[in-house]
């Protein structure tokens, strides 16, 4: 059993305190997260933020010290469609629904970006978890990403020359797959979930691992396909009570 830690939507403007204190609890707790920066954000509810002219300079020792795994996240963190995709957690995407050549447009614009600033990636996820068969095609036609951090299953697998990084919960909570990504968005966190955090990385931190170690080739199982079906049915389920 392996855990992980994601911090969604890194970037110029952000919740510079909340992410402060993020990276405290994970550098106490020698825990090595992936983080995704969007590269050129226009999210009205995070352009809110005081600008952090050093942002580039942190994201690069980020990265060069080690300290933590860099992804693309998306482009502009602006909504498009109200389309799920492959992945339906919500209804709304920067990239499911979009076309080929939109997304191909987009995903190069944001490589790119993050390529002028000296940080280099191999992973990507899409804000809201949300994208489609084109946004595979666009990452393979305009970059070399070949992972991603999204879908449900119990552990990493290859589908269509993607390898897919399983994420299944947006806090960190005992959970029994094989390998577990715990998504946090720092933007939004209070108090309560900063220690909530804390005394789980107490208890488990040593079951943490960087995410390169995870990466391996595997197919795309009968189980993966069962956890799948289950969570979407029972977020279904959920939905239609209201």
């Amino acid at each position: 059993m392996s855990y992980i830690i994601r911090l969604d939507d890194a970037a110029p403007r952000m919740h510079h305190f909340r992410w402060n204190r993020m990276e405290a609890i994970l550098r106490k707790f020698n825990i090595h997260p992936l983080i995704g920066i969007i590269p050129d954000v226009q999210d009205k509810d995070l352009i809110v933020y005081e600008e952090d002219k050093d942002f580039w300079q942190k994201a690069r020792e980020w990265q060069n010290s080690g300290f933590a795994h860099l992804a693309l996240h998306g482009y502009q963190h602006v909504y498009h469609t109200t389309s799920g995709g492959m992945n339906p957690i919500n209804q709304r995407s920067e990239f499911a629904g979009v076309s080929l050549n939109k997304q191909m447009k987009m995903l190069r614009k944001g490589y790119e970006k993050l390529l002028t600033e000296g940080i280099t990636v191999d992973t990507f996820f899409a804000p809201s978890h949300t994208f489609d068969d084109n946004t595979i095609k666009a990452l393979k036609e305009v970059t070399p990403i070949r992972i991603i951090s999204d879908t449900v299953a119990n552990d990493v697998y290859v589908k269509n020359d993607i390898t897919f990084v399983p994420q299944q919960s947006g806090k960190c909570r005992a959970l029994p797959f094989k390998v577990t990504t715990f998504c946090y968005h720092p933007n939004e966190m209070n108090p309560v979930d900063f220690i909530q955090l804390e005394n789980f990385l107490i208890k488990h931190g040593k079951e943490f691992v960087n995410f390169s170690s995870v990466i391996k080739a595997r197919p795309y199982g009968k189980l993966d396909k069962a956890i799948h079906e289950m969570y979407f049915y029972r977020k279904r389920r959920r939905q239609k009570r209201g």
